[in-house]
C-alpha cells in the first residue's frame, strides 16, 4: 500500500514517542523493518560504506531527520523526509502544507532533465568563423556524444542540442564556449555530462583549430527547472488577532520587499532553501549544486531577487509560485550508496527524478510561506524561539523532563539564553538539595 492510499496528515504525530512515530511511518509508507532501521539511524550509513565515499574518513556526522506532513503534490499525498538542524523548519513546512491542502495542495511540474556541459575553447584565431564551423558540425558532435553512455541512450536520454557562445570580454580576452545540452533522465547528471564534454574535446579542437581547456557541467541548470504553485483560501489565513486580509496583505508586502531589494532577497531565498536543502540532503543529492543554481538563477536578470512570487486571485485568496533549477536524481551517487537516502526515497514514493523535484520545489514554497507568514504577523522569533529553547535547555545541561520544563520557562521569560538556562538549573538543584 502506498503513501497516497494512506495519506500524509497523520494527526497527533508530533505527540508520539520516537518508536511510535516510526511504526506510524511503517504503516503510512509501507516501509520494511530495514527501512525503519535506516531512517532511525540504527542501520544507516556505516563507517565501511563512508570510507568508500570520500577520502580520509574518520567517522560519521549526523543531522536530525524529520518528516514533514500534510503535503499533497499534484493530487498525491506525500510524506517528506527532511534532514536539518534548524528548529521550526519541519513544523513550518508541515503547517503551511496543511493550509495549502485546503486549496488543493501544490501543483508542480518540471522541464525535461537537461543539463549543460560547458567546453571552453581558447587560442582561436577567428572566433566568429570557429563558431559557425562548430554549428555546421553540430550533428556530427551530437552523434559522437550519443555513443558515450549506451545505458542512458537506451533509457531515452543523451544529447539534445549544442549551442555556441562567444565570450567577448574576460580577464584573458575573448574565447568560445560550447554548451552541450544533455538529457540525463533520472540522474543528477554531473558524471554523464562531464564525460560527454571530455569525449568531444579532441573533435572540437580539430574543428576550431583552438585549444579546449575546461570541460565541466554548469550548476546554473536553467534548462532543468522545477515550478510549484499553491492557493491558500482566504478563510485559512486568519489566526489569533490577525484577520485573513491582514495576513494575506502582510505576506504580499513582505514578498514585495524581497522582490525589490537584494539584501532582503538573500534572506528570503535562504528561507526557501531551508526546505529545499533539507529534502535534498535527506535523499542523498548535492545540496551545494542546488544552492549554487538557485542563487545564480535568482540573479539572472543582473539583479538578485526573489525566487518566489506572492499575490491574490480574483476571489481574494493568497496565491504563491516558485520557479528554480533543481538538478536532483534518484539513481547513482549517494542515493544508491546511502541506506537512509534509499529509505527516504521509498517513503516519498517517487519513481522519477522529476517527481522528486516536484516535491522538493513544493516544500520550498511551503517553507517560504511559513517564514513570510511569521514575519508579517507575530514576528519570526516567537515560533522559532519556542523550538530553539529546547536546544538551549539541552546545551545548559537539562535532561529528561527538565528539557521541556526549562524550555517553557525560558520562553515565558522571553530570555532564551544559555546563561539564563544555567541559572535556572542551579536554582532547581538548590531547591531539591
Amino acid at each position: 500500500m502506498s503513501v497516497s492510499e494512506k495519506g500524509s496528515r497523520l494527526p497527533g504525530f508530533y505527540n508520539l514517542s520516537l518508536e511510535e512515530r516510526l511504526q506510524r511511518l511503517a504503516a503510512a509508507g509501507d516501509l520494511s523493518p530495514q527501512d525503519l532501521d535506516a531512517l532511525s539511524g540504527r542501520a544507516g550509513l556505516s563507517l565501511e560504506q563512508a570510507d568508500h565515499m570520500i577520502e580520509n574518513v574518520v567517522g560519521l556526522h549526523a543531522l536530525p531527520l524529520g518528516v514533514a506532513l500534510n503535503f499533497v503534490v499534484n493530487g498525491r499525498e506525500v510524506l517528506v523526509p527532511m534532514a536539518v538542524e534548524e528548529p521550526s523548519v519541519v513544523a513550518g513546512a508541515s503547517f503551511m502544507a496543511k493550509l495549502a491542502r485546503a486549496g488543493g495542495g501544490f501543483q508542480a511540474h518540471t522541464t525535461p532533465p537537461e543539463m549543460i556541459a560547458q567546453i571552453q575553447v581558447l587560442d582561436v584565431a577567428d572566433l566568429p568563423s570557429a563558431r559557425l564551423a562548430i554549428l555546421e558540425e553540430k550533428e556530427r558532435l551530437l552523434a559522437e556524444a550519443a555513443e558515450i553512455d549506451p545505458v542512458l541512450k537506451r533509457l531515452g536520454g543523451g544529447p539534445r542540442d549544442l549551442e555556441v557562445r562567444v565570450i567577448e570580454a574576460s580577464p584573458i580576452g575573448p574565447f568560445l564556449v560550447l554548451h552541450l545540452i544533455y538529457d540525463v533522465r533520472d540522474a543528477m547528471g554531473a558524471n554523464a555530462v562531464n564525460t560527454a564534454a571530455e569525449r568531444l574535446a579532441n573533435l572540437v579542437e580539430s574543428i576550431t583549430g583552438g585549444r579546449v581547456h575546461l570541460r565541466i557541467l554548469s550548476n546554473l541548470a536553467d534548462r532543468r527547472l522545477a515550478r510549484a504553485r499553491c492557493t491558500i483560501p482566504l478563510s485559512e489565513l486568519a489566526f489569533d488577532d490577525f484577520t485573513a486580509e491582514e495576513v494575506r496583505d502582510g505576506i504580499i508586502a513582505a514578498w514585495a520587499f524581497a522582490a525589490a531589494d537584494p539584501y532582503r532577497a538573500a534572506t528570503h531565498n535562504k528561507g526557501i532553501m531551508n526546505g529545499v536543502d533539507a529534502v535534498v540532503i535527506a535523499t542523498g543529492n548535492d545540496w551545494r549544486a542546488i544552492e549554487a543554481g538557485a542563487h545564480a538563477y535568482a540573479a539572472r536578470s543582473g539583479v538578485y531577487t526573489s525566487l518566489s512570487t506572492w499575490g491574490r486571485d480574483r476571489q481574494g485568496n493568497l496565491v504563491g509560485t516558485l520557479e528554480m533549477p533543481l538538478a536532483v536524481g534518484i539513481v547513482g551517487g549517494a542515493t544508491r550508496v546511502h541506506p537512509t537516502a534509499q529509505a527516504a526515497l521509498k517513503l516519498m514514493g517517487v519513481k522519477t527524478a522529476r517527481e522528486l523535484a516536484e516535491v522538493i520545489v513544493s516544500v520550498g514554497l511551503a517553507q517560504n510561506l511559513a517564514a513570510l507568514r511569521a514575519l508579517a504577523t507575530e514576528g519570526i522569533q516567537r515560533g522559532h524561539m519556542s523550538l530553539h529553547a529546547r536546544q538551549v535547555a539541552i546545551a545548559a545541561g537539562a535532561t529528561g523532563d527538565q528539557i521541556e520544563r526549562l524550555a517553557q520557562r525560558l520562553v515565558a521569560e522571553k530570555t532564551v539564553r544559555i546563561d539564563r538556562a544555567e541559572e535556572i538549573l542551579k536554582e532547581w538543584k538548590a531547591q531539591s538539595a
